[in-house]
């Protein structure tokens, strides 16, 4: 059994972190003060942050899930294991 994915709030939260990185660009142009500028990158990287934590969720109730009643748990483990590998590089 297939489980939908719930992607609509991933998709809204990447459209307004779009926006937001928009405005810091807009803020470098417009030569504003880097501790400005910071404030709003850490903003950006804990919303990133909050995007992945939901894209980890989808995938927990979803794909693994559905890996566990077909016998490839552990396969699915492994694949997310490597991508947090990725995204939290040291």
């Amino acid at each position: 059994m297939t489980r939908p994915h719930h992607r609509k709030p991933i998709l809204n939260r990447m459209a307004r972190l779009e926006g937001h990185l928009r405005a810091v660009r807009d803020m470098l142009e417009a030569d504003r003060d880097c501790p400005e500028i910071l404030v709003q990158l850490a903003a950006i990287r804990s919303a990133l942050d909050s995007v992945a934590r939901l894209v980890f969720e989808d995938h927990m109730d979803s794909c693994i899930l559905d890996a566990v009643e077909t016998g490839q748990a552990d396969a699915k483990i492994a694949e997310i294991k490597a991508a947090f590998s990725q995204y939290f590089i040291p």
